[in-house]
């Protein structure tokens, strides 16, 4: 998921960055070495060293006394702007909230206003077309976290949370105001594809640019929690497009969303997308990201992230894996499992769907409990009981769900907030496995590549199964790839790289 396609603490001073020791999370960070108390600088032995950078950094006046960090000059007396946790984990969240959202409402809304906007001879093939649509989107996800997560790690974590959040705003504005087929033909149908082109662009980026900012931004006590907190809004989005969708039928009833009234949803879209980038514009720069932008500047590293990249495939395949093994039971839950339900004869899709609703709750409470804990044992533990569970569990919880000894309500309940306890730590953890100089492009193009494969295909591969008489089979995978999970998480440590500024 984005992992698809979701507290507050002591802020250190402005411009500092404390060290983290690689231990597990809540462990304290020694303090920072203080200057002598001088009433007169000395301009002739060299300042302090920043942590990681390649010399000594700026000391005398404008400098912070016993910071070790170089002043920012692109702030107004060399001083940085006061951080704000809560702030920043308002920016990452309601930038989730958006994407899921306009990601979403597209699907959601695909059957009424696919025979206005797409040709076809009959309206199934008007459907399929405009599902085509939804499907293109996935192919340019690996493209968008290339490109727009390689601007995030060069010009900055805010430079990447706006892009993100003004692209797909303005797909959902393009998509509100296309006219229809029987107006200006083929172009309406080329303009739709557009807008989800240049939404999947901006989806493959915004959940590692976000991942990134909270990873550098979080108070350390309370790192998971934020990322849990942050990644919430996926689901808080992907609930607000079926929450849009029964108003606007309540209102105006089928025929009426049919008629147009579907691209009010659209417009919503994009008005919650200007709300975000409002706020992002508000929010700080990371100081993490600052400082490894300064250092790189001055020994001129960083021209190239591949050589990095390559240094670090074995951390870019256990994001790969976990990715692979969230995505795949995210889909079958939240997409498949109606139709498997209603065809194993456990229920009917509404009944299933109702389920699934107390399931999303399930979900959002199972995510912040496990950011508490992963903030108290460490995200490793949290992580690998949550694949663990579900690579176990899945397949005789759904079988014995098939065979009426397992209520429905029961069975998407547990699943759900076992699939919380990654998702909730998963963004944070894979943002600390790599350096700030790539860390957008190292998270993103993994994950966006594994929910293209896994997560995009696995409701054509339900179906499939289905069709074939092997609709048994279907729990299998999720299972499968939830296990490969597991065993990929021993291929890394906890808090590899301590480079995250720590509140204690």
């Amino acid at each position: 998921m984005s992992t698809s396609e979701i507290g507050t603490g002591a802020v250190p001073p402005a411009g500092t960055t404390t060290p983290e020791a690689p231990a597990p999370t809540g462990a304290t960070s020694p303090s920072a070495p203080t200057a002598p108390d001088t009433t007169t600088p000395d301009t002739t032995a060299p300042g302090p060293t920043a942590p990681g950078s390649a010399g000594p950094v700026a000391s005398g006046p404008g400098a912070p006394a016993g910071k070790g960090v170089a002043p920012d000059p692109a702030t107004p007396a060399g001083k940085a702007p006061a951080r704000k946790p809560r702030r920043e984990l308002l920016a990452a969240s309601v930038g989730s909230v958006v994407e899921a959202y306009d990601w979403t409402i597209y699907g959601v809304l695909a059957p009424y206003f696919a025979e206005q906007l797409f040709p076809g001879s009959s309206p199934t093939a008007r459907l399929i077309a405009a599902y085509l649509g939804f499907a293109l989107g996935f192919l340019v996800r690996p493209l968008g976290s290339v490109v727009i997560g390689r601007l995030t790690d060069t010009r900055g974590r805010r430079f990447g949370l706006t892009l993100t959040v003004g692209l797909i705003a303005a797909g959902s504005l393009l998509l509100a105001i296309v006219p229809g087929h029987a107006s200006i033909g083929l172009a309406a149908p080329l303009l739709v594809v557009a807008a989800r082109l240049v939404q999947g662009l901006s989806v493959g980026a915004e959940n590692p640019t976000a991942a990134a900012y909270v990873t550098e931004t979080a108070p350390g006590r309370h790192r998971y929690f934020y990322s849990a907190v942050s990644y919430g809004g996926v689901v808080l989005g992907s609930a607000l497009s079926f929450i849009v969708l029964s108003v606007l039928l309540g209102v105006f009833g089928e025929a009426g969303v049919e008629d147009g009234a579907w691209r009010l949803a659209f417009v919503f879209g994009a008005l919650l997308g200007l709300t975000a980038l409002w706020i992002r514009r508000g929010a700080a720069e990371s100081e993490v990201f600052a400082e490894d932008a300064r250092t790189r500047k001055r020994t001129r590293g960083g021209a190239s992230p591949w050589p990095v990249l390559r240094a670090h495939l074995g951390p870019l395949s256990v994001v790969f894996a976990i990715t692979s093994g969230a995505t795949t039971v995210f889909y079958f839950l939240t997409v498949d499992f109606p139709s498997y339900a209603a065809a194993a004869g456990a229920a009917t899709k509404e009944e299933a769907s109702g389920a699934l609703l107390l399931g999303m709750v399930a979900l959002l409470a199972g995510m912040l409990a496990a950011g508490k804990a992963a903030d108290r044992f460490g995200a490793l533990p949290v992580l690998r009981t949550g694949f663990a569970g579900l690579a176990l569990g899945s397949v005789p919880l759904l079988a014995g769900m098939v065979a009426g000894r397992v209520p429905v309500p029961v069975v998407t309940v547990v699943l759900l907030f076992l699939l919380a306890l990654p998702l909730a730590v998963s963004n944070v953890f894979a943002g600390q496995l790599f350096p700030p100089a790539v860390r957008a492009v190292a998270v993103g193009l993994p994950a966006a590549l594994a929910i293209s494969l896994f997560g995009g295909t696995f409701p054509a591969l339900a179906e499939w199964l289905r069709s074939a008489g092997h609709g048994g089979w279907v729990p299998w995978w999720p299972a499968i790839t939830c296990a490969a999970a597991l065993l990929a998480s021993w291929g890394v440590r906890e808090h590899p790289l301590p480079d995250t500024p720590v509140s204690e």
